[in-house]
């Protein structure tokens, strides 16, 4: 809808082609380096108790027909209301990818058939949307920044569910999600590799969740993305392109331009051209097939609605919106590093998720951040993922967590007997220090008990005096052993200060 299908001639190239492929980034084939050109057009389902032009809840997981006003359903002589807080929502959003505010902007009619679209026309915004271009920093796992331009963002209604599995015959049509809100998002085609176009849909989605505009749940469809693919030789001009509908994860959109853009060398490389078509992604194979043929502007007979007033934006309100806005993630992230110490790696993955950034705010509070971080991005992800549980579902809270590395910052217990402990916290839901007096875990401070278990080691093993003497680098199975034979309950310090005492070591 948003790209041009080829760009044939070069000179036209001036504006869209802001840069090229790193050579890391270039596909091999079999007549030489293939360069992939992606678009992203995200449809963000926006943050509203209402629908865009009716009072109708936006509830997910309704009964179906549940959530359906009679505007939704099309009924003979229902006008639309535009619904304020939805364009508040995508102001904000506009601000937040610092893009131009419209003041002036208007609803056309996008006009095709679909059973779940009852009025025959969806209703949207073509020629002048609410909002125009903008940019966000696309941070890669290289530690490399990319620049990823908006060419606009426009609001329009979501249509209707077709069900196709109720019966072998028929095909049942839920209109719940009919006239929801969305924004569509639309990037210019900057991107030019699959793991560069997850990027930058985890950094938009981290940015409209901060900025609460949308929930960003892809598993209920409230993000998703269509995904426009082409190929070209370095330097030449754009090839024809193909749109992937409705793909709902990062991983999904990875995979979809991967599998895409070899399909298209391939056909390319063979001799045949491109067409200019819709495609659905498979998640079971990885692979895409043709749904239609891709209609251009004109296919769809925009004009526009005459049942609605263009917006005219006051500047003012702009303001106050924007005298609102959040902490974003790319000053969170720099702010994490500056006053927590935390590594560029560390804030990045903290900082892109509002529940992970609150999360370690809580557990770092008067502790050690970088400890907390370690706990929060290291043992807590890790066990979550293992878990396949959401942070939001996690059995350990921060409070519980921050507990936890209190309970080593006083020397009640060490590290190993720390990750014990949250290993049972995991399971029981439990305080760190009710686990630790209930288990018998404090850690052992007595000097007398751990020399005790150093003058048993040396009887046992006198061969490894002498041995330790001439190779310092033995010192560590000395301690390793101490650790055992005191159950891992020791000291580490104490343990390696009373070692060095009697192995004569420094």
């Amino acid at each position: 809808m948003t790209f041009p299908a080829s760009l044939p001639n070069p000179a036209a190239m001036t504006e869209l082609d802001i840069r090229s492929a790193r050579k890391d980034q270039l596909v091999s084939g079999a007549t030489g380096d293939w360069e992939i050109i992606v678009g992203l057009e995200v449809h963000a389902q926006v943050t509203s108790n209402a629908k865009l032009f009716s009072g109708a809840s936006t509830h997910f997981g309704a009964e179906p027909n549940a959530n359906v006003a009679l505007v939704d359903a099309a009924m003979p002589g229902m006008l639309p209301v535009i619904n304020r807080k939805c364009v508040e929502q995508a102001i904000r959003t506009g601000l937040g990818l610092n893009a131009k505010i419209n003041t002036w902007s208007r609803f056309d009619r996008k006009n095709y058939f679909y059973p779940d679209l009852p009025q025959g026309y969806q209703i949207s915004q073509f020629k002048d949307p609410i909002v125009g271009e903008g940019a966000i920093d696309v941070e890669l796992d290289d530690g490399h920044t990319e620049t990823i331009r908006i060419e606009r963002i426009h609001l329009e209604q979501d249509a209707g569910k077709s069900i196709h599995d109720l019966s072998p015959t028929e095909t049942y049509v839920d209109l719940n999600r009919a006239g929801v809100a969305l924004m569509e998002i639309v990037s210019r085609p900057d991107i030019r590799s699959a793991k560069e176009a997850a990027a930058y849909l985890t950094k938009l989605r981290a940015i409209v969740r901060a900025l609460g505009t949308c929930d960003g749940n892809m598993d209920e469809g409230s993000m998703r993305a269509d995904v426009n693919v082409s190929v070209r030789k370095p330097g030449t001009p754009f090839g024809t392109r193909c749109e992937i509908k409705n793909v709902n994860s990062m991983r999904f959109v990875a995979l979809a331009v991967d599998y895409e853009a070899r399909r298209q060398i391939a056909v390319l490389e063979d001799g045949g051209t491109i067409r200019q078509e819709t495609r659905l992604f498979n998640a079971t194979t990885g692979e895409t097939r043709a749904m239609r043929s891709k209609e251009d502007a004109p296919d769809y007979r925009y004009f526009p609605d005459p049942d609605l007033l263009p917006l005219a934006l006051d500047p003012a309100w702009i303001e106050e919106i924007r005298a609102t806005m959040p902490e974003m993630p790319d000053a969170k992230r720099a702010r994490f590093i500056s006053a927590y110490g935390l590594t560029p790696y560390d804030a990045g993955v903290i900082a892109g998720d509002l529940e992970s950034a609150a999360y370690f705010e809580e557990v770092a509070k008067g502790r050690d951040a970088r400890l907390a971080a370690n706990w929060v991005t290291q043992e807590l992800f890790g066990a979550l993922n293992k878990l396949e549980k959401s942070l939001g579902e996690s059995p350990v809270s921060a409070q519980q967590l921050g507990g936890l590395i209190d309970l080593m910052a006083d020397g009640t217990i060490n590290g190993k007997i720390a990750k014990d402990v949250f290993a049972k916290m995991l399971e029981s839901g439990d305080d760190a220090g009710v686990i630790v007096e209930r288990d018998g875990l404090r850690q052992v401070t007595d000097t007398g008990a751990i020399e005790k278990a150093i003058d048993d080691l040396i009887a046992a093993n006198p061969d490894k005096v002498a041995e330790v003497q001439e190779k310092p680098k033995m010192f560590g199975w000395w301690v390793g052993q101490t650790m055992k034979a005191t159950g891992g309950k020791a000291n580490p310090a104490v343990v390696n200060d009373l070692l060095k005492k009697k192995l004569g070591v420094s």
